[in-house]
C-alpha cells in the first residue's frame, strides 16, 4: 500500500501541481487511513470496501475528531480512490457511496479597522527586523495573500511601477494583485534599509528573509504576527489568515464587488468568497440589535 501512496503523491505533485500544504495534508490523512487498515489485517486497498471506510470514519469520531477533520480525511480518501480507479489499480471505487459528514461553516475571524491599524504600527521601524515585519504585515493586509504565498514571494515578483505583485496560489495558479501606497512605502523602506543587511548571499531571491538571511517560514511569520498582536494589545483570537480575512471583509464592507474580491483572493469557487458577505451581514445585524430602540 505504501507504493500506491507514493504513486498518488507523485501524481498529485507533478501532474496536478498541488501545493506543499495540500500534499502534506493528503499524506497525513492517508497514512492514518492505511495504518487503520493494517491494524484490521488489510494488506491491499483492493481488498477494501465501503465498510472499511465507514469503520475508519467511526474510528475518527470515537477518538473525538471534529466533523471538519473527518470531512477532510474523507476528501483525501475519495481523491486517493479516484486516482486508483483511474489508474486501474482497483476495479471499483468504494468511497463513492460513503456520506461525507456535514460541517458547520464557521465565519472567519477578522480584525476591526482600528485593530488592523494598531497591528500595522506595532513593529519598530528603527530596526531592520521591524522594517521587515512592517512590510510583511502591510503587504498581507493590502493584498489578502495566503501566508504561504507571502513567504514564497521573490523580490522579482514585486512590480513597483504598476503597483502589483505576482503570486502563485493553490495548484501553482498565478494571479496579479494590486497594492496601495502604504504597502509600497513599507516595502520600499524594507528593501532599501533592511533586506540588504539581512541577506547572507547576494543571489538570495526571497523577498522576506529571517535573521539567518534565508527565506521566512510559515512558523517564523506566525511568531511575528503573534508578537506584534500582543504589543498592539489585541486579545481576540488570531490565525495566520486573520489579515487575509480582514482584507476581504473590509473590501466588501466598503463596496467592492464579490467577483473582484474572489479574483484577488484566488478562490476557484465564488461560494468560498461568499462567506465574507455573511460576515458583513452579521455585523449589520449586530449593529441593528445594539442600536435600535425596539430591537
Amino acid at each position: 500500500m505504501d507504493s500506491l501512496l507514493e504513486d498518488f503523491m507523485y501524481y498529485s505533485a507533478v501532474e496536478r501541481g498541488l501545493s506543499a500544504n495540500t500534499l502534506e495534508s493528503y499524506r497525513r490523512d492517508l497514512i492514518a487511513y492505511l495504518d487503520f487498515l493494517e491494524t484490521r489485517g488489510v494488506r491491499h486497498v483492493a481488498d477494501t470496501d465501503r465498510s472499511s471506510i465507514v469503520l475508519f470514519v467511526q474510528h475518527l469520531k470515537k477518538n473525538g475528531r471534529a466533523a471538519s477533520t473527518v470531512a477532510r480525511h474523507m476528501a483525501s480518501i475519495r481523491t486517493f480512490y479516484g486516482f486508483l480507479a483511474q489508474e486501474r489499480k482497483i476495479s471499483f471505487d468504494p468511497s463513492r457511496d460513503v456520506e461525507v459528514p456535514k460541517t458547520e461553516r464557521r465565519l472567519p475571524h477578522f480584525l476591526s479597522g482600528e485593530d488592523v491599524e494598531r497591528l500595522l504600527l506595532a513593529p519598530d521601524s528603527a530596526t531592520p527586523i521591524g522594517l521587515r515585519d512592517r512590510a510583511m504585515l502591510e503587504l498581507l493586509y493590502a493584498t489578502g495573500l495566503r501566508v504561504s504565498e507571502l513567504i514564497s514571494l521573490n523580490e522579482s515578483d514585486i512590480n513597483f511601477a504598476a503597483s502589483f505583485i505576482r503570486a502563485f496560489g493553490k495548484g501553482s495558479k498565478e494571479r496579479i494583485i494590486p497594492f496601495g501606497e502604504m504597502a509600497r512605502r513599507a516595502m520600499t523602506d524594507y528593501l532599501q534599509r533592511a533586506r540588504r543587511q539581512m541577506i547572507r548571499s547576494p543571489i538570495e531571491e526571497a523577498l522576506f528573509v529571517n535573521h539567518l538571511g534565508e527565506r521566512m517560514s510559515r512558523q517564523g511569520f506566525w511568531k511575528v504576527i503573534k508578537k506584534h498582536a500582543r504589543a498592539a494589545g489585541i486579545t481576540q483570537h488570531l490565525t495566520p489568515h486573520t489579515l487575509r480575512h480582514s482584507f476581504a471583509t473590509h473590501l466588501l464592507d466598503n463596496g467592492a464587488d464579490l467577483r473582484s474580491v474572489q479574483e484577488m483572493l484566488g478562490h476557484a469557487d465564488i461560494s468560498t468568497t461568499q462567506i465574507y458577505t455573511h460576515v458583513s451581514r452579521k455585523r449589520l445585524q449586530d449593529v441593528y440589535r445594539d442600536s435600535h430602540p425596539r430591537a
